[in-house]
């Protein structure tokens, strides 16, 4: 379940690069209109499973620069990534004051210190993106309230012949972990989390893009 450091490391420094890439062309208030309207469609899916209050505690773990805790600032939000000082650096479209309701702090999955528990925690494309990935799940849990929601999206293999070529070789380099669907449930349901419901957002040959909906048991 965990990855060497020097794997790790090298996927984090891919994630940097692509976020600079993949934003390069992109205008930042035009972007960030797209990115918010792309959030309220992701979260209205699974909404009636996860009504968030406005005086509800909400967690994004893993944020990134443009993360669902764009949608959250009215609630008792907090954001944490361990690339943030670096987005901060790299990207016009990432700026901590432009929001001043939410808590960010830099730090990994793993390491991530909550100071009171959540009511909803949500973990958008980074769990797989870890160096302890049943330490990480298992640091998401601890950080809930019992009964809190959790929601977890993952890319999942498709085709278990290709599991192995991907874990001996960097063919997805930012993803560090390499499951299917099964496999990841098993993990969630190990460290606590009882599956509600599973949607897949997109299918493609090699993966599918799956959001996981669960509950603190």
């Amino acid at each position: 379940m965990n990855v060497s450091v020097k794997r790790w490391k090298l996927a984090q420094w891919f994630e940097r690069k692509w976020w600079q890439n993949y934003l390069s062309k992109k205008d930042p208030v035009a972007y960030l209109e797209w990115k918010r309207n792309y959030w309220i469609e992701f979260y209205h899916q699974f909404r009636d499973l996860v009504p968030i209050a406005s005086n509800a505690s909400v967690l994004d773990a893993g944020c990134g620069p443009a993360g669902i805790f764009m949608i959250f600032t009215h609630q008792q939000t907090t954001a944490f990534d361990p690339l943030l000082e670096a987005y901060e650096n790299d990207l016009p479209h990432f700026k901590k004051a432009m929001y001043p309701t939410v808590e960010f702090i830099t730090t990994s999955l793993e390491d991530f210190k909550a100071k009171d528990n959540f009511d909803a925690v949500f973990c958008i494309n980074a769990i797989n993106h870890v160096k302890d990935i049943k330490g990480a799940t298992t640091n998401l849990v601890n950080t809930a309230k019992k009964g809190a929601k959790l929601v977890i999206s993952i890319d999942a293999h498709n085709h278990q012949w290709l599991q192995p070529f991907f874990k001996l070789i960097p063919g997805d380099v930012l993803h560090p972990h390499q499951y299917n669907l099964e496999e990841y449930i098993a993990l969630f349901e190990e460290c606590g989390i009882k599956t509600l419901k599973t949607i897949c957002l997109k299918k493609e040959f090699i993966f599918n893009y799956h959001v996981v909906i669960g509950e603190k048991m």
